[in-house]
Formats: structure tokens, C-alpha cells, sequence
């Protein structure tokens, strides 16, 4: 019986065809935008969202978190770019990998937020129903990371050991061969956190933006690790990496959010009720009374009904 003593990496991140290179990171980024949107569609239609929001969301989101996530990456790697021997232009080569996760959901949060302005959505609503989506679309991303032979961790000789090109291999690991694939444990981790997220928002109907806050620890808390086995050049304070300052900063922010906002109830989102009643038009559209039943949990009532409620 043949046991697989480490994981190979692609040959190739890029197939030419014709004038136009088709690059796996590229795919792999677009593949998780597409099952982010997919999720989130479900999980806002299901919270009261109306069809097409996710998407109209998206077009600023996504743009916005493309150009936060690629400043982050080129202020905390900055040696690639601006160092000895690097190209300032390829501060602007997206397509050749280098998204931080940080600035792309923070200024994607600016994208989401100015649309959903724009739409009288509540962001921290719209973020608890997004949260998952975009612990999946960072799964489907790393494995671009993969084919690029790029963020792997420190050398080892564990059976699941990423085997990475010479001319990949960081300076002063030369003689080694593989390596830590933090691609997939951090593939793995987004993955159990995504399912963590979704259970608690059915078991305890987070809202606020509990469960967007929920993602950001439970993510932090693996990134912690994670960072501290890589490799790749990045700028570090005292000895250790910017991002897992960040880590730790941003995951105790979420955790003190989680906190202060324990016991709200949920928000009402009535747009997908509005946009069935345009739809029908008035004569079909159900009354007040059908479209709001008074429930029989005192969690599901309206603000209105309780005592300093939310108007």
C-alpha cells in the first residue's frame, strides 16, 4: 500500500490561450465571490432580504475589498515591490496573487456599507446574513495560494508536507523540500468556522452583527496560528508579523462586540414581503395582518411591543 508522504503543488498557475493568460488565483478568487454571493443570497432571503440585494451589494462591495485587500498585502510585504531590487509597478498586479484579507474586508465594509445606504438596508443585518459566504470564498481562495506556491508555512516532514519548487522557496530554506501547507489548514479552519457560524445563528438567532462578529474571532483565532508558521517576507514590530498584531487586536474587538450586544433581538427585515407585494401588485398583496402574524415566542415580537424597544 502506497501512503502519500507529502502534497504535491500544481505545475502550473497559468494556461496561455491565445493573448490571454488564464491564471488559477484569478479563477479561484472569482469561484469564491460566486459561492459567497450564493450563500449570502439564501441566508438574507431567508432573514426577510428581497431578491437581488446581495447582488446590487456586491458590485461595491467586491471592487472595494479588491483594492483595500491589495493596498493591505503591498503595505505589509512592501520588499517585493519596494525594496532592493523590486518593481513599484507590480504593486499594481493583482492578477499575480497578493490580497490581504484585512483590508479587503475593510474596505469592502465601505462598499457594503455605502450600498446598502443607498438601498435602506441595515449593514449589521446584512453582515450577519454575508458572514459565512465569505469564510467559503476565503477557502476557495487559498487555493490559489496554492497553485502559486505561495504562503506556505515553515519546513517539516509531516506526511501532508507541501512540496514547493526550488525557485519558490524562501531565502535560507533551499535545502528543504516541503513545507507546512498553511493554504489548506487555513482552507480547513474557514471551512469549520463557516458551519460554526451558521449553528450559532440558528441556535441563538444572533443579530446586530453578532454573527459577522463571530466570523471575525473565530477567524483571528486560526489566522494566529496559522501566521505564526509562515515564512514569506512581511513587516514585523518587535520581532513578530504585523498580521499577527492584527490578529490579535482585531479577534479581541470582535469578542468585546460579541459581548456588549449579547441578548438583542433579532431585526424585522420586511423588503422581501415589499418586493413580493410590488410584484402581485395591490390586489394580491396579503394584508397587514397576514404579513405580520403575532408570534408565539415573546423573542420574535416587535421592538414596539417591548418596554424601551427599538423604534
Amino acid at each position: 500500500m502506497t501512503v502519500l508522504a507529502s502534497i504535491p503543488s500544481p505545475s502550473q498557475g497559468v494556461w496561455e490561450l491565445g493573448p490571454f493568460p488564464l491564471r488559477a488565483y484569478a479563477l479561484c478568487i472569482i469561484a469564491g465571490i460566486v459561492a459567497a454571493a450564493w450563500l449570502t443570497e439564501k441566508r438574507w432571503l431567508a432573514r426577510g432580504g428581497a431578491p437581488g440585494d446581495v447582488l446590487d451589494i456586491a458590485t461595491w462591495a467586491v471592487p472595494f475589498g479588491i483594492v483595500g485587500g491589495r493596498i493591505y498585502h503591498v503595505i505589509t510585504s512592501p520588499r517585493p515591490y519596494f525594496g532592493a531590487g523590486g518593481d513599484p509597478l507590480k504593486a499594481f498586479a493583482i492578477w499575480e496573487g497578493g490580497l490581504g484579507i484585512w483590508g479587503a474586508i475593510a474596505l469592502g465594509g465601505v462598499g457594503a456599507w455605502i450600498a446598502c445606504r443607498r438601498r435602506g438596508i441595515p449593514l449589521p443585518a446584512f453582515a450577519d446574513a454575508l458572514a459565512p459566504g465569505l469564510l467559503v470564498a476565503q477557502a476557495i481562495g487559498r487555493l490559489g495560494n496554492w497553485f502559486n506556491q505561495e504562503l506556505f508555512g515553515r519546513p517539516t516532514d509531516l506526511p501532508w508536507g507541501l512540496e514547493i519548487d526550488p525557485r519558490y522557496r524562501e531565502q535560507g530554506y533551499e535545502a528543504f523540500a516541503t513545507f507546512h501547507p498553511t493554504f489548506l489548514y487555513e482552507l480547513l479552519w474557514n471551512l469549520a468556522a463557516a458551519a460554526l457560524v451558521i449553528w450559532a445563528d440558528r441556535r441563538f438567532r444572533l443579530a446586530h452583527g453578532q454573527a459577522f462578529a463571530l466570523y471575525v474571532l473565530a477567524y483571528c483565532t486560526g489566522r494566529l496560528w496559522i501566521e505564526l508558521l509562515r515564512t514569506d517576507p512581511a513587516e514585523t514590530f518587535f520581532g513578530v508579523r504585523l498580521n499577527v498584531f492584527t490578529a490579535v487586536v482585531v479577534g479581541l474587538l470582535a469578542l468585546v462586540y460579541l459581548v456588549w450586544q449579547r441578548g438583542r433581538p433579532r431585526e424585522v427585515i420586511t423588503r422581501g414581503e415589499e418586493f413580493a407585494a410590488a410584484e402581485n401588485g395591490p390586489a394580491d398583496a396579503p394584508s397587514a395582518a397576514e404579513r405580520a402574524p403575532v408570534p408565539a415566542d415573546e423573542d420574535l415580537r416587535d421592538d414596539d411591543d417591548r418596554p424601551g424597544g427599538e423604534r
